[in-house]
């Protein structure tokens, strides 16, 4: 088996399946007990909340347990919304967001918030400039991606974030900058003192799934998302998954110690399947910028055929690729995947579209033979559609 689906989900280190089991069968009481075994699990979701916290470059207090990296988008969108709607309704992000950032969106745009989504250049790349431009004293939230999980193109959150901090002193307003950190997480390191929030999720580093976090910046405060008991500071109720928790610190730590290897293994393998690509396919269009790009990520467009197809090809022969975000079917539907449209892709160069992701235990050998079944499969397709 060949996995190129990494942006989707990854595959749990080994070390983390452990971690896990361990918490399962020795470290299960609640935390919030005030027995030996709740004292147990509160002190292990401390060590985990401070190697998260490490691995970002924050303090463990400025970091929250939520159930994913949708949970945290809707916290901070929603959250800042409710503490600042006196101060104004006015919300910007760009055209190339996750659904999980989309759809919340749309929700306070029909309560009557004003939702200025910005438009990316052909590259997929929003400028520091249409963000300062759309800025004006009714803002309340920026919320813009770091890493786009179709294109791989690493947003300028740190001058974006420069830009509010200029404009808030000007102005004195308290614009917040929000950032979906979930693709960039153990790929791309950010300055986060120019961020106010920012969402991750353990699944694509090598965690858990259904287990995510929520940076807010102290000083910040924005309402609670879910109401109950009080953990999490009173931020977000309910009875931790320390299991998952525990799963989310080990695969932190692992992948910030190992930050060095690990990427320079996922660009390798990205070089390699993109010049062999180039090399044995023609008529392609390659939708990843070849700079500020993240490694994990890789679009190409293979005019002439469908990526649906092609996909379904190369998993006859156990090779896992993607058409796009696995969380987006509802944006794909109408005209396919919206941030390809959203960089002004041609319907035929949408619709030939494939995304390979990669991760640190990709080998150049595995995209050799990626290389092989990709131009075959292409071939394949193009004959039977008469592609001229």
């Amino acid at each position: 088996m060949i996995y190129l689906d990494n942006s989707a989900t990854t595959r749990q280190y080994d070390e983390v399946n452990s971690a896990m089991l361990s918490a399962m069968t020795d470290t299960f009481g609640n935390p919030s007990s005030l027995h030996r075994l709740g004292l147990a699990s509160e002190k292990a979701v401390k060590a985990a909340r401070a190697d998260i916290a490490d691995a970002i470059g924050v303090s463990p207090a400025e970091v929250y347990f939520t159930a994913c990296g949708t949970e945290s988008d809707n916290t901070a969108l929603f959250g800042t919304a409710r503490a600042k709607r006196r101060t104004g309704k006015r919300i910007i992000t760009t055209k190339v967001e996750h659904p999980a950032i989309l759809e919340p969106c749309k929700r306070l745009e029909s309560e009557g918030y004003e939702i200025v989504r910005l438009d990316v250049d052909g590259e997929g790349f929003v400028s520091a400039d249409a963000v300062a431009d759309a800025l004006k004293e009714d803002t309340v939230l920026v919320s813009i991606m770091a890493v786009n999980n179709e294109s791989g193109c690493i947003m300028p959150i740190e001058e974006i974030g420069r830009r509010i901090r200029a404009y808030n002193k000007d102005h004195g307003t308290g614009i917040l900058f929000h950032s979906d950190m979930v693709q960039s997480f153990g790929k791309v390191r950010f300055n986060m003192d120019l961020i106010d929030m920012a969402s991750f999720s353990a699944h694509k580093i090598h965690g858990p799934k259904g287990i995510g976090a929520l940076y807010v910046k102290k000083g910040v405060n924005i309402e609670p998302f879910l109401l109950g008991g009080g953990q999490e500071q009173h931020f977000r109720s309910g009875t931790e998954n320390v299991p998952s928790i525990i799963g989310f610190g080990t695969a932190a730590r692992k992948s910030s110690s190992e930050f060095e290897r690990r990427t320079k293994a996922m660009e390798n393998a990205k070089q390699r399947l993109l010049s062999g690509i180039k090399d044995r396919v023609d008529i392609i269009r390659v939708n990843t910028p070849d700079h500020d790009s993240a490694c994990s990520v890789l679009n190409i467009s293979f005019i002439g055929t469908r990526g649906e197809v092609i996909l379904h090809t190369l998993e006859q022969s156990e090779i896992y690729v993607s058409t796009g975000s696995a969380c987006s079917s509802n944006h794909s539907s109408k005209g396919g995947s919206h941030v390809l449209r959203a960089m002004g892709l041609k319907p035929n160069e949408v619709e030939g579209a494939i995304r390979f992701s990669f991760s640190e235990f990709n080998t150049a050998e595995e995209m050799d033979t990626v290389i092989e079944a990709v131009a075959a499969a292409v071939e394949k397709f193009r004959k039977l559609g008469s592609f001229r």
